[in-house]
């Protein structure tokens, strides 16, 4: 078998590889092994910085190669550290080891035993891969989102002042426009979008149990609490829990995790509101050439893009649901269930990228049929019960509710001639009966 995405288990890696390959250096195996070099190099940089006595005479000319490890990391060094993991049994020492071998090229054997100094592997990990995930949302992920916000929003503006006959419980009730209900979606991704923002992506950096134990008892002269700090802050842009067991607790990320959870939720409402409009006739969709919609029917072009995007959000949100659940909980000090699922997150994130992408396509295929906005409005002359009945209200008419119930709720079929009627019968004046006419399914939109 080769390496083709005919023989990938996973259509993430497989068909859809096209779509979630950007996501492949924040979340493969060799983005994993980045990152913890990265934090390993930036980890020692920073020590001899903080000026620790035998370090006090390092080369700093030697930063930009150190810096170049993770710069310029390459197949083959993910390659050499998974062999010599093979040995270690041990993923994170094998990155000690990696970088100490690149010391020893350097001629700086002196310091090798400053790699790792004090550090547990989850140090390591729980930096890596929150400082991953922050950047993998900020590169790839909140862009492609923001591709989707502003189609949204561009339909918000192009279709302002189409009238829709809105729907609630399924049946016919008071005119919308068309590019509010789509601003509807805007406002609730962006504000989403905002929420997350708000969460501190949390880094566990304390040593073996949280306590800076090994650090403080080398080197006691030292503040440690505050050049950890410092170092995961200042060196790595993200923050560090003060207060932790040997591994992150987990209940940012988490946050994150649920976050992205309702992003996937308000995206799929989006869906099944496109597909259904599309079902009734709202939308057509625009045709592509040699594209095939039923393999039995030839006349059909089916909304296959908002279904994907379902299927996928469904997938990915399971797994969302797992990660912030599972995460927060760990036996004592740590047990290893959390590196377990720690791995999979690129997979949601990946599935959420594939629904987003596939939404995207929908939209751009989506033709207004106003006509049919149009029949469907002027089908339902019913729903100007309520614009009549609140003119009575503020008139001081009497019971105009059960006069207009008494009007809408019969098994015919109302039109503009049965409500013009019907306005002819009641007690107003001639002003108020032309005010009334006046208003139409077309036109009882209200303010947006």
């Amino acid at each position: 078998m080769t390496n083709s995405p005919l023989f990938s288990i996973s259509p993430i890696d497989g068909r859809y590889q096209s779509k979630t390959s950007s996501f492949r250096p924040y979340f493969s195996e060799f983005g994993l092994i980045k990152y913890r070099v990265r934090v390993e190099v930036e980890y020692f940089i920073f020590l001899v910085d903080a000026g620790l006595s035998p370090l006090v005479d390092f080369p700093k000319d030697k930063y930009a190669e150190l810096r170049n490890l993770y710069l310029d990391f390459s197949e083959q060094d993910a390659i050499w550290i998974k062999e010599k993991e093979k040995i270690t049994n041990h993923d994170v020492k094998a990155v000690e080891y990696f970088i100490k071998c690149k010391l020893e090229q350097l001629n700086l054997s002196k310091y090798l035993e400053f790699v790792h100094f004090g550090l547990t592997s989850q140090d390591i990990n729980n930096t890596a891969i929150p400082l991953s995930l922050k950047e993998g949302l900020e590169d790839v992920f909140y862009p492609a989102l923001n591709e989707l916000i502003q189609k949204l929003k561009e339909f918000e503006l192009e279709w302002k002042e189409v009238s829709m006959l809105a729907r609630t419980h399924g049946q016919p009730a008071s005119p919308t426009k068309l590019g509010k209900e789509i601003g509807v979606f805007v406002e609730r991704l962006e504000k989403q979008v905002l929420l997350m923002n708000n969460i501190p992506y949390s880094s566990k950096f304390g040593g073996a149990t949280g306590n800076l134990n090994a650090h403080h008892v080398a080197f006691p002269q030292y503040d440690w609490k505050a050049l950890a700090n410092d170092f995961v802050t200042q060196r790595l842009g993200i923050f560090r829990s003060q207060i932790t067991t040997q591994i992150e607790h987990y209940d940012n990320i988490a946050a994150l995790f649920d976050g992205l959870k309702r992003i996937n939720t308000i995206i799929l409402d989006m869906d099944r509101d496109m597909w259904t409009y599309i079902s009734m006739e709202y939308f057509k969709q625009k045709i592509i050439k040699g594209e095939i919609g039923s393999s039995a029917m030839p006349h059909k072009v089916n909304p296959i893009d908002f279904e994907n995007s379902e299927g996928n959000i469904g997938i990915a949100n399971a797994l969302y649901n797992h990660l912030s659940m599972k995460l927060p909980v760990s036996r004592l000090q740590r047990d290893l269930t959390d590196s377990t699922v720690l791995r999979v997150i690129g997979v949601p994130l990946a599935h959420s990228l594939i629904a987003i992408s596939s939404s995207l396509k929908g939209l751009n295929k989506l033709l207004l049929n106003e006509q049919a906005l149009n029949d469907d409005l002027e089908d339902n002359w019913a729903v100007v019960a309520e614009a009549i009945q609140s003119v009575l209200r503020r008139e001081g008419y009497e019971k105009p509710y059960e006069a207009l119930k008494e009007l809408t709720r019969k098994n015919t079929k109302m039109t503009k001639s049965s409500v013009h009627e019907f306005i002819d019968t009641l007690h107003v004046s001639e002003e108020i009966k032309t005010e009334l006419k006046k208003i139409t399914p077309h036109n009882y939109t209200g303010i947006h």
